[in-house]
């Protein structure tokens, strides 16, 4: 995975490390990125076994984004960076193994799933790309401009 190559360089000491030009440590990063995985992973798991979806979070409205970061964070804070690059590989995997387990339809038309027919209202492939893609290709700039920024040692 392309973003986890950007973390070769990074001191576990490091880990987090925060710069003011980034709004985001290196650990907080990746436990963004596993929050994220696992909540969209598991709407539609409860979905496929009738349990109702509470979106964002069955903690958190769309509204308190910024307390279910923090969850995330909270969540992964003991894990050492090494660690969390083995979280992260294992759930992108998992995440692409899902994936490979939807049909055309589910992915494209919206509606196939109800929880992607909540406010907004995208096929699941947009819901997906949201999630994993976007955020990815965001945080490898993120992150390269942390390495730029970090104190030299």
């Amino acid at each position: 995975m392309l973003l986890d190559v950007e973390f070769n360089d990074i001191a576990e000491e490091h880990k987090d490390l925060s710069i003011a030009e980034v709004d985001r440590t290196p650990a907080e990063i990746i436990a963004y990125q596993l929050g994220w995985l696992n909540l969209v992973m598991n709407w539609d798991r409860d979905e496929q076994a009738g349990k109702p979806v509470s979106m964002p979070h069955p903690q958190y409205k769309w509204n308190q984004l910024g307390a279910m970061y923090q969850s995330f964070y909270s969540t992964y804070s003991h894990y050492s960076l090494h660690e969390l690059r083995r979280l992260l590989n294992k759930t992108e995997h998992q995440w692409q193994d899902w994936i490979s387990t939807l049909s055309d339809d589910e992915l494209f038309i919206q509606g196939m799933r109800q929880w992607t027919g909540t406010n907004p209202k995208w096929p699941m492939s947009r819901w997906i790309h949201i999630n994993s893609a976007a955020p990815f290709k965001t945080f490898r700039a993120k992150i390269r401009k942390w390495k730029k920024y970090r104190p030299q040692v």
